[in-house]
């Protein structure tokens, strides 16, 4: 009988402790929530101020990106030189095959439309960078 004890008073010990650890994960994760949401409504602040000041000047808003196109932006931003469509295929950890690499090179072609990106040399994508004229205008 006192076995039988024994084991329940170790497992209530275990349990227990696993209680604690899930609180304290909780409590952590419920802090990550606070922080995100507040995040979160200041973006959409900030997006709701600029659709008004450009609606204001007459400029139509920009077009909302179509999704998988900011993780395109990213990968390109985060390489810094540019990329290639196979090289952003892996970049975002998608197959390589024709299909995808062609789907990712007409992505990429409709962000160089958009003026989003660059095609400084056939294949090859980069961030569109800001002309000398317009950083001079915003001084």
């Amino acid at each position: 009988m006192r076995e039988l004890l024994d084991k329940i008073e170790t497992r209530q010990q275990f349990v227990r402790e696993t209680v604690e650890r899930l609180r304290d994960q909780i409590s952590c994760l419920t802090d990550q929530l606070a922080a995100a949401e507040v995040t979160l409504k200041r973006l959409e602040i900030t997006r709701e101020t600029i659709l008004e000041l450009a609606t204001e000047d007459g400029t139509p808003p920009p077009e909302p990106l179509p999704p998988g196109y900011p993780e395109i932006l990213t990968a390109i931003e985060n390489a810094g030189e540019g990329l290639r469509a196979r090289g952003v295929c892996q970049a975002l950890g998608l197959d390589t095959e024709p299909r995808h690499i062609e789907g990712t090179r007409a992505k990429l072609k409709r962000l160089v439309t958009r003026h989003i990106l660059t095609e400084p040399e056939p294949g090859l994508f980069t961030m569109t960078k800001p002309t000398p004229d317009t950083c001079d205008e915003d001084r």
